[in-house]
C-alpha cells in the first residue's frame, strides 16, 4: 500500500478495509485477515492496524468472534456509506467549496458539469 503523508495511516487503513467491504472481497459475516495478516501485509505496525480495527469495531463494522478473529458485520455496507458521506460533506466539500470560491467556480458551474456528466 502506498500511504499518503496527508492523512493518518491508521486512517488510510480504514479506507483499505472499507474498499474491501465496499467491493465484496470481505464478505458479510466473513472473517478479515487477523491484525498480523494485515499488518505484515501492508507493511505496517500491528498497533497500528489495532487502532484501524477499533475504530471498525466502535463503529459496528466488524466485529469479534472470541477465538475465531474479526468478522463483516452484517449492516457494514450501510455504515461505510454514512461514514463515507459525512466524511464528503464536512472534509472533501469544504475543500472543493474553497477551491471553487479560489478559482470563481460557480454552484451553476458545477450543477452543468455535473449534469453534462451524468447525461454523457
Amino acid at each position: 500500500m502506498d500511504f499518503k503523508n496527508n492523512k493518518p495511516i491508521y486512517k488510510q487503513i480504514i479506507d483499505y478495509c472499507f474498499g474491501n467491504i465496499m467491493s465484496g472481497e470481505w464478505a458479510v459475516d466473513g472473517r478479515v485477515p487477523s491484525i498480523k495478516e494485515l499488518s505484515v501485509e501492508l507493511a505496517v505496525n500491528n498497533r497500528t492496524v489495532i487502532k484501524a480495527y477499533e475504530y471498525m469495531q466502535m463503529k459496528e463494522i466488524i466485529y469479534v468472534r472470541r477465538g475465531l478473529g474479526y468478522f463483516v458485520s452484517p449492516d457494514a455496507r450501510d455504515i461505510i456509506v454514512e461514514e463515507r458521506r459525512d466524511e464528503f460533506f464536512h472534509d472533501t466539500l469544504d475543500d472543493v467549496f474553497r477551491e471553487m470560491d479560489i478559482l470563481g467556480i460557480s454552484i451553476d458551474d458545477v450543477v452543468k458539469r455535473y449534469r453534462d456528466h451524468i447525461t454523457s
